[in-house]
């Protein structure tokens, strides 16, 4: 079987994602994308960092594009994205926390004008303590975002935009021209 040709608005929407410049502290790379999802995939994995090259969050956004579309989706191309990070364990107690999960990425899609429609996901935090042989840290605690949405147009830009600023938010990153004030210490 010959391989298929790469349709133009795929092709359009790859290139978008690849030009759209996030903040300095995340860190993007191509990766392989799952090939079942659709007939068309594209994938870029994503590190937020301190400037001590400590990692703040992790995350992926895929890009699926099928021709025939999907019912579901409401359209022919679906972004799916997964966001994790380590919280602090209060942060991670707080019942809230989904819901201010949530909210970091339907602002930060409404900020950047990054039109959408069918958006879902879920956004679930964690919290594990070690015992007997893998006693050792404290208890640690974490927040997943999952979700996907359809973007109404194949200019992706806006959407790798919002996208960095859920996992700036995530990473408990400051807005970008605002500089965090160090932690309390100890006396």
């Amino acid at each position: 079987m010959a391989p298929t040709a790469v349709p133009d608005v795929f092709a359009n929407a790859v290139a978008s994602l690849r030009s759209a410049t996030p903040r300095a502290e995340i860190l993007l790379e191509e990766v392989g994308a799952p090939q079942r999802l659709a007939p068309f995939t594209f994938a870029l994995s994503a590190s937020v960092t301190k400037p001590d090259d400590d990692e703040m969050a992790t995350g992926r956004l895929i890009l699926l594009y099928d021709p025939a579309g999907h019912e579901a989706w409401e359209g022919t191309m679906r972004l799916v994205t997964y966001v994790t990070a380590e919280v602090d364990v209060d942060m991670a107690a707080d019942p809230l926390l989904p819901t201010v999960g949530w909210t970091w990425l339907t602002d930060a899609l409404d900020a950047q004008d990054a039109h959408y429609r069918a958006i879902g996901g879920t956004v679930t935090q964690t919290m594990s303590t070690r015992f007997g042989e893998l006693a050792g840290p404290p208890t640690a605690a974490d927040i997943e975002i999952r979700a996907s949405w359809t973007p109404t147009d194949d200019d992706l830009g806006a959407h790798l935009l919002a996208w960095s600023t859920l996992l700036a938010s995530t990473a408990g990153l400051p807005p970008p021209g605002v500089t965090a004030l160090p932690g309390r210490r100890s006396a």
